[in-house]
């Protein structure tokens, strides 16, 4: 899937389950799907005005469009169950904690357990906002068609944090064995 193609997923995505303003899809975006997914205001508008150019969603409210709400048409949700059906197409990875330590004999041990130690930090951080996502999602009467799958990304968060975690423990063992060393 081309990557306006994801944006439209994204977009079509959050207004099939309530419509709004560009600002408010923005935030949205940012706080359900932020902890894999993230779309800037540069990628949002214009996706909206194309969508809203092929009728997949209509403009309601005020012209300007920072305060027009939009809502999803019977096109736009057929268009994104065509989207959601198409193959994912996995993203090149780009971690610049790996490159680091991939290049960290120039940083030298010390530095390298302090950046992971901080990635350790922020996945304890990630595991315990995943937490409190699980429990405002157990409670949510609202969305309850739609929480077993919002469940599903969250615990995917979850396991991700579990995961840097245990790799961290196990890095930061393995960086306790090297010498410290002088930058060549």
């Amino acid at each position: 899937m081309a990557r306006g193609d994801q944006t439209q997923t994204a977009v079509l995505g959050a207004l099939s389950v309530m419509p709004m303003t560009g600002y408010a899809l923005r935030s949205e975006i940012q706080n359900t799907l932020g902890h894999f997914w993230n779309e800037s205001f540069g990628q949002i508008y214009p996706t909206l005005a194309e969508l809203e150019r092929q009728g997949l969603v209509e403009r309601r409210g005020a012209e300007r469009t920072g305060s027009s709400t939009f809502a999803i048409t019977g096109d736009g949700t057929a268009r994104l169950r065509e989207l959601l059906a198409q193959p994912e197409q996995p993203a090149r990875p780009r971690n610049g904690l790996l490159l680091r330590l991939f290049f960290g004999r120039q940083l030298g041990p010390e530095a390298c357990r302090d950046l992971v130690e901080a990635a350790r930090r922020r996945a304890v951080e990630q595991l315990a906002h995943m937490s409190a996502v699980r429990e405002e999602l157990r409670n949510d009467q609202q969305n309850t068609a739609d929480s077993p799958y919002w469940l599903l990304t969250v615990s995917a968060g979850e396991h991700a944090a579990r995961a840097t975690i245990a790799w961290a423990d196990e890095t930061l063992a393995a960086l306790a064995n090297l010498p410290a060393e002088e930058n060549p």
